[in-house]
């Protein structure tokens, strides 16, 4: 699923085989912990709602945006399409169900629900790892070859790219999904976060989760490890690309073509790094919970204005489509 952060759960013990189920029944409801030990936590994260709303008005706003402005049919404003599509479907798919635990009080969630949250989950945040590395690559080719940028970022490659993405995802998606619907759990039944992931789930299993550990080891290394050195790569190139201008004003035009991506990149690997990266005390929850806020509520919140509030093309745009925002 994300990155590499279950590496550290894939060695503690497991059963060499599922339990017998004859004496057990198996879980059809969960509770979603949350932040229920933390009642003080309760008002302030009321705020996640302003967040949500947030996220979905921006991201939607962006994507009317360069649907009906040609001038925004560009490899970039292609792929951040892609991106805002992703941002909407992540926070979609958690938010709504965390937000009406915390009016109701009622945090519990059937095994349908629970899978069927895990799965635009996983399908949503795998596919913004491999966006962000294109997306690294498309400004790599615009800072370091300007001249064959649109050969390079062709309209049938960028096609191809979007396509990969998607297929990657949707396999991914799959592979974990039928490697953890063959799981049983039969109690306990209470998932040690506010959303049904992949390393608590795994913890409540009473039937062999070795197999989806060693999955999941293998994804991270492609998903994490991989994309994470592809962009640094990318990036690396681009330093060197814009250190050889000759004026301040060369370099600092040059730099701000890749600024808001690069600002996108440095919070989203931050906010999992943080999260999941603890290879002595192991998996923690609350850590995890903490941090799972940032990358499913306060990213796709900041995205669409770190892309506006620092892209012209996309603010003329926005005040072309819509009047009230040229006061």
């Amino acid at each position: 699923m994300k990155l590499w952060m279950e590496i550290h759960l894939i060695f503690p013990e497991t059963p060499s085989s599922p339990r017998t189920m004859s004496n057990q029944t198996l879980v059809i409801e969960s509770i979603l912990q949350g932040f229920s030990e933390h009642p003080e936590y309760r008002v302030p994260l009321f705020s996640c709602f302003l967040f949500y709303s947030g996220a979905l008005t921006g991201n939607v706003l962006i994507i009317l945006a360069i649907t009906f402005n040609p001038g925004l049919h560009t490899p970039m404003y292609f792929f951040l399409f892609n991106l805002d599509t992703m941002d909407i479907i992540c926070t979609s798919s958690i938010m709504p169900k965390a937000l009406a635990g915390l009016v109701w009080e009622d945090s519990t969630i059937s095994y349908a629900g629970c899978m069927t949250q895990l799965y635009f989950l996983t399908w949503a945040a795998s596919s913004e790892l491999l966006l962000l590395t294109v997306m690294a690559y498309d400004r790599y080719a615009a800072i370091c070859h300007p001249l064959h940028y649109s050969s390079m970022m062709g309209k049938a490659f960028c096609s191809g790219l979007a396509t990969g993405v998607w297929g990657l995802r949707t396999v991914n998606t799959a592979i974990h999904m039928g490697l953890m619907l063959r799981l049983d759990f039969c109690g306990p039944n209470v998932i040690t976060h506010f959303f049904c992931e992949v390393p608590p789930l795994l913890l409540l299993s009473c039937s062999s989760t070795y197999i989806n550990r060693v999955m999941i080891v293998l994804a991270d290394a492609f998903y994490g490890i991989v994309n994470f050195l592809m962009t640094i790569a990318s990036y690396g190139f681009i330093i060197s690309s814009v250190l050889k201008v000759q004026t301040a004003a060369g370099r600092q035009k040059a730099f701000s073509t890749c600024s808001s991506h690069l600002t996108v990149v440095c919070m989203y690997y931050t906010t999992v790094f943080y999260a999941y990266i603890s290879p002595v005390s192991g998996y923690s929850a609350g850590k995890s919970k903490l941090a799972g806020l940032p990358y499913t509520v306060l990213s796709p919140t900041l995205n669409p204005l770190i892309y506006t509030l620092r892209n012209k093309e996309v603010k003329a745009a926005l005040r072309k489509l819509f009047p009230f925002f040229r006061n």
